[in-house]
């Protein structure tokens, strides 16, 4: 009689561990479900994030050059009017040259009229 008892008695231990384990791999189941929906999350909002930031550095970038080029184009344009302008002042110091030698103007306001344009240049 006293067998029997322990028996049960360990039938019951046994069913108790068993049932515990039972649950304890259903809570690391649902742990491991709640970490993989986590990682998905996390990759979607990682897939999110770069996708935007991507965006923006093209972005970035085309208004880089475009304001690179308008730079250019300002400096070729500036040049350009340099050199046509010290063409210009070229050609009047020439002129006036020719009237100070035809005396149509005289020497001093030739003097003047060069200093204003050399100091243009």
């Amino acid at each position: 009689m006293g067998t029997a008892k322990k028996g049960g008695y360990i039938e019951k231990f046994l069913k108790k561990a068993d049932k515990a384990l039972q649950e304890g791999v259903k809570k690391a189941d649902e742990a491991l479900e709640d970490a993989v929906e986590l990682g998905v999350m996390t990759a979607k909002q990682a897939s999110k994030t770069s996708k935007e930031l991507r965006n923006q550095a093209k972005k970035e970038r085309e208004s880089l050059q475009k304001r690179g080029i308008e730079k250019i184009n300002k400096g070729i344009s500036v040049a350009k009017n340099i050199t046509s302008n010290t063409n210009e002042d070229l050609d009047i110091l020439k002129k006036l040259g020719k009237l100070r030698k035809a005396e149509v103007i005289t020497e001093k306001e030739f003097q003047a009229k060069k200093k204003k344009i050399l100091d243009r240049m």
